[in-house]
């Protein structure tokens, strides 16, 4: 396509929206899905957040307001973002964008000249990877193992750090894994940026799910290390914690108010503002009462669900799966299945091009889609650099039982059916799919 600019072609994307139309393609047969593939809460966003928008929108909330966010809101979050971690935040440094995603590619267009070196997890939010390569740096994934809970020894993330790195991207608790770092760990990893990293480098801690913890931890920032704290982006939003991703209100505090001012001119040339009546209703969502009651009611019931579905998904013939510490996901390791159907051979043999498109725990995610009715996102979804050889499933657990199970049968019986397999795979119906 010789009308596309060039930086295009270094821009992916997130498979869990990629996977809607092959869901929709599915139903149209007549076949049923369950789907475990989406990380979206499967809860009503709490009455007050709604009643605030509408009250919100009956009040005349419908024009452009301040770039940077509205400074009730930037208050409200200052207090509460600092309140938090233990320190003050000036409401000056908050920065409000359209959901969670912009702050994450907008601080490498800040803070990365091409050639730049970024640190991020591997598997993470794909987005971070996406961007890197969009604006010209360079991607350097910081591999997270089952080993440790897919946390990182801070060894690890030293080995990494060179003269060029301009960014550590930090996102506990972790999508896809649903790993928790400890404020042991944090604090570790928090001494080496400070050893190795000049005042320069940029940590990028995304925080979105730090609402939903399990087995009683709470939530710790490596914002809240006062060696870090000058260099840290804080990122956060409504979407996860209040079941609320339609409203798309997200935000970030910066390390200082100058380089707010330069994520409130971005705003300005991409998005002008967020509505104003999103905003108020977000304002309602940090300071309501019945809202975290909310919020901890269904923390309270996902934490529920993770018990149920590590214990049957352990009970599959091929499967492995940690307990996760937080967020909504688990990240079974489905090698074993891999295996036992010959879809690491299989993958081996494809001709470079199909096999660089996939991986041996994608045809298993196509297969159970597209003849055992069960969605699910591989591997390679969440960080596709050095994702060889690594065969895993992140399975949402926002879903009602009935659902989970259902959708733990299914994967069941995919793992299980060889000779519907091979039949699939002959006939090349995943080609349509990749």
């Amino acid at each position: 396509m010789v009308w596309l600019a060039s930086r295009n072609q270094r821009i992916d994307t997130e498979n869990a929206f990629r996977v809607g139309p092959l869901i929709a393609a599915v139903e149209a047969r007549g076949q049923s899905v369950v789907r475990l593939n989406f990380g979206e809460p499967d809860f009503p966003v709490p009455a007050p957040i709604l009643d605030s928008l509408k009250s919100a929108l009956d009040g005349g909330a419908t024009r452009y307001c301040d770039p940077q966010g509205i400074p009730a809101l930037r208050r409200a979050i200052a207090e509460h973002v600092g309140g938090r971690r233990g320190f003050e935040v000036d409401p000056e440094t908050v920065v409000v964008f359209p959901g969670g995603k912009p702050a994450i590619g907008l601080s490498q267009q800040v803070y990365c000249e091409p050639g730049d070196e970024v640190i991020y997890p591997s598997p993470g939010f794909p987005i971070y990877e996406s961007f890197i390569r969009y604006v010209g740096a360079v991607p350097v994934p910081l591999h997270l193992d089952a080993s440790n809970g897919f946390a990182f020894d801070p060894d690890t993330l030293a080995d990494l750090i060179t003269p060029r790195t301009r960014m550590v991207f930090l996102n506990f608790p972790s999508n896809p894994t649903g790993g928790v770092a400890s404020q042991a760990q944090l604090t570790r990893i928090g001494e080496v940026i400070d050893a190795r990293c000049g005042p320069d480098v940029r940590v990028f801690s995304d925080e979105i799910y730090e609402d939903i913890l399990f087995d009683g931890a709470s939530h710790f920032s490596i914002a809240s290390l006062e060696a870090l704290r000058a260099r840290t982006v804080i990122a956060s939003g409504f979407s996860k914690s209040f079941a609320w991703t339609g409203g798309r209100v997200g935000y970030a505090v910066m390390p200082n108010r100058e380089e707010a001012a330069c994520f409130r001119q971005l705003n300005i040339n991409y998005f002008s503002c967020v509505p104003a009546y999103n905003q108020a209703a977000a304002i309602t969502a940090l300071q309501s009462s019945e809202v975290w009651d909310a919020v901890r009611g269904m923390t309270e019931t996902f934490e529920r669900r993770r018990d149920l579905m590590v214990d049957s998904l352990n009970a599959l013939d091929g499967f492995s799966v940690q307990r996760a510490g937080g967020a909504f996901y688990l990240f079974p390791d489905i090698h074993g299945v891999c295996e036992a159907l010959d879809l690491s051979g299989f993958h081996a043999a494809l001709p470079d091009a199909l096999r660089a498109r996939t991986s041996p725990s994608s045809l298993f995610q196509l297969f159970a889609l597209d003849q055992h009715g069960v969605a699910a996102l591989d591997r390679r979804s969440f960080g596709r650099i050095g994702a060889e050889g690594k065969d895993y499933l992140r399975v949402s657990i926002a879903a009602a039982d009935a659902q989970l199970l259902a959708g733990v049968a299914a994967l069941r019986d995919a793992a299980a059916d060889g000779p519907g397999l091979a039949r699939f795979l002959r006939e090349k119906r995943w080609h349509e799919m990749i």
